[in-house]
């Protein structure tokens, strides 16, 4: 517990210099890198800070002018924070929109093209996927956790349709990412964080003209996520949900 108070109350303090002089200063030239640096920096020292110790490997396998999809499962609120920061050039990424109503936070990430979705009504769904569509086509890295929620027990739950259907109108290179660690390090099931190592498998890209149809993509999505698990997690079911 006192690990998670340590993370979150320096979160809040690395709010401040951010509504002090980085979002002013992104509105006054016009542009979030520095800003998005900043975030970045924010995360992955906070994580370190409470004894993550995070493992890469594969990143060599990414080309950093290149945008892709980067699908990843999904197990622990700390899965963004561990992950984003490691991806090369700016990433969006689909967020719960009730977080866009936090002061400040909300307002970075809308500047950062950060895309807002509602997991209950299908309609916004859709319009979630179509500006995950036009932030892509700017050049903007997406990140996507493609089931959805978080897993209870660390093994892959349903996908979501929503990211083939963007990775499939867009047509760029998909990379699943495999997160192995975060269900001992912080559980869906528990606030309290513990030190401990946690490795991030980027695997080799998904090319368009190797997607096939959209259930075969969610398939070799799936089974090549599903390969990087430890052997106790591993499903390897073709499973999907609307």
């Amino acid at each position: 517990m006192i690990r998670t108070l340590v993370l979150l109350t320096f979160w809040a303090l690395a709010l401040i210099p951010v509504a002090l002089f980085f979002i002013p200063w992104s509105f006054l030239v016009g542009n979030v890198n520095l800003m998005y640096k900043v975030f970045m920096w924010g995360a992955a020292t906070g994580v370190r800070l409470v004894g993550v110790r995070t493992r890469v490997i594969g990143l060599d396998k990414l080309d950093p002018d290149r945008t892709y999809v980067f699908m990843s499962n999904h197990i622990s609120n700390l899965d963004p924070a561990i992950t984003v920061p490691l991806l090369p050039r700016r990433t969006s990424v689909l967020i719960k929109r009730e977080l866009f109503n936090i002061p400040i936070m909300g307002k970075a990430m809308r500047m950062g093209s950060m895309v807002p979705v509602d997991r209950g009504d299908r309609d916004a769904g859709i319009a979630a996927v179509k500006f995950a569509a036009e932030v892509v086509r700017q050049g903007v890295n997406m990140t996507i956790y493609v089931e959805g929620h978080r897993s209870f027990d660390g093994k892959l739950i349903p996908f979501k349709k929503g990211p083939f259907y963007l990775a499939e109108g867009c047509k760029v290179p998909v990379v699943p990412i495999t997160i192995a660690g975060t269900h001992y390090v912080m559980p869906k099931t528990r606030f309290a964080i513990k030190p401990g190592p946690v490795d991030v498998i980027f695997h080799a890209p998904i090319e368009p003209k190797d997607f096939g149809t959209r259930d075969e993509l969610m398939e070799k999505v799936r089974q090549v996520i599903d390969s990087g698990l430890p052997p106790e997690f591993q499903s390897n079911k073709n499973t999907a949900s609307a």
